[in-house]
């Protein structure tokens, strides 16, 4: 099993610069449906790995950004395969599920078994890249500016990011 790994914010949707976890807020990329479909047609679960920092200094609760998800998965005709989030964050308590700690992808592959060598992570921070490259898998940057060369690979959006997945 082969799978994509996203982040969430700056990826599937709009990055706003705060918080978002109003559905009314939650603005999917252009692309990123028909970039998800062409992923699954290709045979690869997605799956979403996002922090959620807000719950945890009490911005926003479970419920509000799990709103967002069902929106978000409604829009993408329900084909990611599941969401990971860590809801901690360091000025409140530790977790190693929080990237760029990697307890979310080793959750995700146990579960589905994925072949981390055939697999891929997009992110548009290297936060969201570090414990995937420590892994093994391929990497790409979502970025229209930040230069990272850590990264293996940098496209301006997840659709733009086909030609390399698919």
């Amino acid at each position: 099993m082969k799978a994509v790994f996203l982040d969430r914010d700056g990826v599937i949707n709009r990055e706003r610069g705060e918080y978002t976890f109003l559905v009314q807020d939650f603005e999917l990329i252009e692309g990123v449906v028909d970039a998800i479909d062409r992923i699954k047609s290709s045979g690869y679960q997605v799956i979403v790995i996002t922090n959620q920092a807000g719950i945890a200094k009490g911005l926003y609760t479970i419920d509000q950004m799990k709103a967002c998800h069902q929106m978000m998965q409604e829009a993408c005709s329900h084909k990611i395969d599941a969401i990971y989030f860590a809801p901690l964050h360091p000025s409140v308590s530790e977790s190693l599920a929080r990237k760029p700690g990697s307890l979310m992808f080793e959750r995700a592959i146990s579960k589905f078994g994925i072949d981390i060598t055939q697999s891929w992570m997009i992110g548009d921070k290297m936060r969201d890249l570090i414990p995937a490259k420590m892994m093994g898998m391929s990497t790409i940057l979502v970025s229209e500016s930040e230069k990272e060369l850590e990264a293996d690979y940098q496209r301006k959006s997840l659709y733009e990011s086909l030609d390399l997945i698919c």
